[in-house]
């Protein structure tokens, strides 16, 4: 075992001398040492009960003949975040999350290990990990929280946020905003729509690295602490058999997260995340195969942010197996954690509830949750979430109206100047501009809380929230940071958008292009510490913002 560097052998009396200060035996030296990446903290709500899944999981392993070692990685919550300059770090950490997990997995020469994990980024980050480290690994997802209440309407945040733009327009009281924002997020777990983390963990168990039912059991759910229990089983067996991430995990695997994906309406960070990811097990995924799946599965579900329903909903339809069923048919075969393969968990499960997870042949939308637009405007690349976008605004012309940030375009929202017609294109709020790329939730959700979803469009080299809806494009590549023709645009430019035909282009010609470019002058934030070196190294949205 790769322990053995630190447990046999005369030259290892100093480490293991160390290990007994740790309260280990001469017994232990002779287990699997498995390490567990707890992002436990009590600031992100999805992230306060991951103590208790970590006891559980050292209970399995230590059943199962292990002997568990707990070390701690971040977390931030990004509703929490939004809207101001913590937001810069959020993409940030997937890649602080990734290395956390590798440090401590290489440098105690761990035989194995865990992640338990939550929301947006740390998921991502610890798969980057396993799959970079090729060590035995899996991972548990904590679960969404339970849908807020009121009057008999379930609610999440994003319900607050967009509360928030009714308000602005004056159309409800504060006394109201207060009233959702009491209501929203009644406890523990991971925001309750389809929002980044219950996208990531819906992907991680369809790539095979966590358990049956774990991406969408909840918090609260007794069985998701008996997963627990079974992902620590699990664990110790993968080391004792050499079963690897890179085993499980292949360029198939990523085709099927890509398929589901689609399919029940993912974020759009999930274009993002699973490109960088499958650079660290080896593979390639591109926003073109993103695009290619996507006109070929169709949309099956009506989850939040683009429906009424909510992960709970998800989870009582039977799940990541009933989708696996329905999609049983264009889904390649792939292994698992389980050591079941993905079609035979297909074969077990059905389908609870054809209105919550719709057969192919009667979606919601013909094709999948997410489109790739590229023009002269996003040569590289663009990301908008077409499930949740009205049909008014499939194809939409307007007015550009540019901001240089996030927080000057919510100024011009929140002061009433937008009006319908305008194209709101929020710029250097990209990987290497901001850097960071912040999310941008509560632009998004004034304008539809205003009332001008149906005819406002915002475009931005930053990203979106998982719970964005609406006319929203972002991932623009190259960025403005790199002289993007993002970066070129001026107020009253004519800006068409057309996602059936994944189009995204300003109205000015190749030669006028080519001089504004030539003209443009960065806006160059100052940054010092790990905003400084993530600027360094990372690459733009379309690439995933991999860091090369």
């Amino acid at each position: 075992m790769r322990s053995d560097v630190i447990r046999k052998g005369i030259g290892s009396a100093p480490a293991r001398s160390l290990l007994r200060a740790d309260g280990l035996t001469d017994e232990d030296f002779e287990k699997p040492f498995i390490g567990i990446a707890n992002s436990w903290n009590d600031i992100v709500p999805g992230h306060l009960h991951l103590n208790e899944i970590t006891e559980a999981v050292k209970e399995g392993i230590i059943e199962a003949g292990g002997k568990p070692f707990t070390f701690g990685v971040p977390a931030i919550c990004d509703g929490i975040a939004m809207g101001h300059n913590g937001m810069r770090f959020s993409l940030i950490s997937r890649e602080v999350i990734s290395d956390c997990c590798e440090v401590m997995v290489e440098g105690h020469a761990l035989d194995g290990w865990v992640g338990v994990t939550n929301c947006d980024k740390v998921t991502p980050g610890m798969l980057m990990a396993a799959g970079r480290m090729n060590v035995p690994a899996i991972l548990i997802t904590g679960g969404a929280m339970e849908p807020g209440n009121l009057d008999s309407k379930d609610l999440d945040l994003q319900s607050v946020f967009e509360a928030l733009g009714s308000h602005s327009a004056g159309k409800v009281d504060e006394d109201f905003v207060k009233t959702i924002e009491c209501a929203a997020c009644p406890g523990i777990g991971s925001c309750s729509g389809l929002f980044t983390a219950n996208s990531m963990a819906c992907l991680t168990e369809v790539m095979g690295m966590s358990l049956t039912g774990c991406g969408t059991s909840l918090a609260v759910d007794k069985k998701k602490m008996a997963l627990a229990k079974e992902t620590g089983k699990k664990i110790v067996e993968l080391v004792k058999k050499g079963i690897r991430p890179r085993d499980i995990v292949t360029m198939a695997s990523f085709r099927n997260a890509v398929r589901v994906d689609m399919a029940i309406g993912g974020s759009t960070n999930t274009a993002l995340h699973i490109p960088a990811i499958s650079k660290d097990f080896g593979q390639n995924v591109t926003l073109d195969l993103f695009d290619k799946i996507s006109r070929e599965i169709p949309h099956i579900t009506s989850i939040r942010p683009s429906g009424r329903f909510s992960i709970r909903d998800l989870d009582n339809a039977g799940g990541m197996p009933a989708v696996l069923n329905r999609l049983i048919g264009v889904i390649e075969d792939a292994q698992t954690v389980n050591g079941k393969s993905i079609k035979d968990i297909a074969k077990e499960h059905r389908v609870l509830d054809d209105d919550v997870l719709r057969p192919l042949d009667n979606p919601y939308h013909q094709q999948g949750g997410i489109a790739i637009l590229k023009g002269n405007l996003a040569p590289q690349g663009s990301v908008v979430k077409q499930a949740a976008v009205s049909e008014k605004m499939m194809k939409f012309t307007g007015k550009a109206r540019v901001f240089d940030s996030e927080q000057d375009a919510t100024s011009a929202i929140t002061s009433g100047k937008r009006v319908p017609g305008d194209v709101i294109v929020i710029r250097y709020e990209g990987p290497r501009g901001a850097p960071g790329m912040p999310e941008m939730l509560s632009p998004t959700s004034l304008i539809m809380g205003m009332g001008l979803g149906d005819s406002v469009a915002l475009l931005t080299d930053g990203r979106f929230s998982g719970a964005t809806r609406g006319g929203a494009i972002g991932h623009i590549s190259p960025e403005a940071y790199e002289k993007g023709p993002i970066s070129a645009l001026k107020d009253g430019d004519i800006i068409e958008i057309d996602i059936p035909e994944r189009k995204l282009n300003v109205k000015i010609s190749d030669e006028e292009m080519k001089a504004r470019l030539s003209k443009v002058r960065i806006v160059d934030r100052q940054v010092t510490g790990v905003q400084k070196n993530y600027r360094k190294l990372v690459t733009n949205g379309a690439n995933g913002a991999y860091l090369e």
